[in-house]
């Protein structure tokens, strides 16, 4: 979450994914601040250009508005943005096996970070190293959310 934007509580929200159309339907979201996590009623969301504001329950000033900047807003996935084809929520690719072309477990993802040029994927090798890959299709290949696998095209990019 953003800076406080006017005088009656509201917050600019940045959507990380870009897609903002799902914010009209949020009721009630959780904000998750370090460690501390509270549900918050939404009194009021409004649209200028790209920019989301919210106003939460409770919070009818800059001041009190202030004290959420840097919060996440955490909402359930029936209020996520849409997926388009070839993408995917974070959440669903990590603990996914990776395998090389040949079917050899390689390890796991246990997590996905942003990087300078888009998302690296932080790979949990066998022996407990871990790796970074970039999370491009020239590195990565089938996705099998149900089955829980991926298929890593090119292993060398382990090799550090």
């Amino acid at each position: 979450m953003g800076a406080p934007f006017g005088l009656k509580g509201f917050v600019k929200i940045k959507s990380l994914s870009g897609e903002t159309a799902h914010f009209s339907k949020l009721k009630k979201v959780t904000l998750k601040q370090g460690k501390k996590e509270e549900i918050r009623d939404i009194a009021e969301i409004c649209f200028q250009g790209t920019t989301v504001l919210m106003r939460f329950s409770g919070i009818d000033s800059p001041e009190a508005a202030a004290t959420l900047k840097g919060a996440e807003i955490v909402a359930g996935r029936e209020a996520a943005a849409p997926l388009k084809k070839g993408e995917y929520y974070v959440e669903d690719l990590k603990g996914l096996e990776v395998l090389s072309l040949d079917g050899d477990v390689l390890g796991r993802i246990t997590n996905l970070v942003e990087g300078g040029n888009g998302n690296l994927a932080e790979l949990q090798l066998l022996s407990g190293e871990k790796r970074l890959a970039p999370f491009i299709k020239e590195f990565f290949g089938k996705v099998d959310i149900k089955k829980g696998k991926i298929e890593l095209l090119e292993p060398w990019i382990l090799d550090q």
